[in-house]
């Protein structure tokens, strides 16, 4: 398994926030981003979750909500990393996909468009 400190880690995730399109971000609402070394026990390997409701299916209920959670896990995606360019690309994708399901985009479409 390829070493990055957390620090780093933090940082590969902020950059590829950083490569979403400003008319993309400028419309994320409510949404918090953050890495947590360990995923779920249930599901060990798992690289992102989005936890929360997406906007295409928030309504006028929704005024005051908590923010919704994007969770990016650094040790199961290093643990599949066999480089630091492996990581950073990994990373990306990772956010981009959680990023996806935070603008109501399941993972079938995902898939579909090449993001799984």
């Amino acid at each position: 398994m390829i070493e990055v400190a957390r620090e780093q880690f933090e940082a590969l995730v902020a950059e590829a926030l950083d490569t979403i399109p400003a008319e993309l971000s400028r419309l994320m609402d409510n949404v918090v981003v953050v890495v947590e070394d360990h995923a779920p026990a249930d599901d060990p390997e798992l690289l992102g979750l989005y936890s929360g409701t997406p906007l295409t299916e928030r309504g006028s209920w929704y005024a005051g909500s908590l923010p919704d959670q994007i969770t990016i896990f650094r040790l199961p995606t290093l643990q599949i990393c066999q480089s630091m360019e492996d990581v950073v690309a990994e990373v990306r994708i990772t956010v981009v996909h959680e990023v996806a399901h935070h603008f109501g985009i399941d993972d079938d479409r995902l898939h579909e468009l090449g993001w799984t």
